[in-house]
C-alpha cells in the first residue's frame, strides 16, 4: 500500500511543484514590492500572476493548487505510518 502512495505522491509532486513555486514566489514578491518598497505597479503585476488572472484562470487556479496540496498531504501522511494499525500488545501480569 505504501508503494502505491509513493507512486501517487511522486506523480502529484511533479505536477504540482511548478504552480506552487510560482504561487509562493509571487506571493512573497507581492508583499515585498507592495508593503516594503511601495512599488504598486510591480505588485499589481505580481498579483495578476499569483492568481493566474493574467491567463484568465483566477477562478480555478486556487482550487487546483488546494487540491494538489491536499493530495500531497494525504499521500505524504499515509506514508509516515502514523495511521497504521499496530497489533495489541499483551500485558504480562505480575504473579
Amino acid at each position: 500500500m505504501i508503494r502505491a502512495f509513493r507512486k501517487y505522491h511522486r506523480m502529484l509532486a511533479i505536477a504540482v511543484c511548478l504552480p506552487l513555486i510560482l504561487t509562493v514566489i509571487t506571493g512573497m514578491g507581492y508583499t515585498i514590492f507592495d508593503e516594503w518598497l511601495g512599488q504598486d505597479a510591480i505588485a499589481e503585476f505580481l498579483m495578476r500572476i499569483h492568481t493566474f488572472k493574467i491567463l484568465g484562470l483566477e477562478t480555478i487556479y486556487p482550487l487546483l493548487n488546494g487540491l494538489g496540496l491536499l493530495g500531497l498531504l494525504v499521500t505524504g501522511l499515509s506514508m509516515t505510518g502514523l495511521f497504521k494499525k499496530h497489533p495489541a500488545v499483551k500485558k504480562i501480569s505480575d504473579r
